[in-house]
């Protein structure tokens, strides 16, 4: 149980990361892991809706592209905020 729990959270924190970078989007380690977390929720939801699944890489791209969808959706609601670079 412990185990699921910690490959969640570092499986969270890179799709957060992930979907940070390709959002250009500025955000903490913990802000990774909780848009990482929700994105996977989010994209196995969704996916699961139009019939993807399986394997951990499956899981892994849909955590990536709900959290993109998060990073968007907080976009369009509280503004728009990129990093300075």
């Amino acid at each position: 149980m412990l185990w699921k729990i910690l490959v969640a959270v570092v499986l969270g924190a890179l799709a957060g990361w992930i979907a940070s970078k390709i959002m250009k989007s500025d955000g903490s380690l913990l802000r990774n892991i909780i848009l990482g977390i929700l994105g996977g929720a989010l994209g196995g939801w969704l996916g699961s809706l139009i019939g993807l699944g399986g394997g951990w890489v499956m899981s892994v791209i849909l955590a990536i592209a709900g959290s993109c969808l998060i990073i968007f959706l907080w976009r369009l609601i509280f503004g728009k905020k990129k990093s300075k670079k």
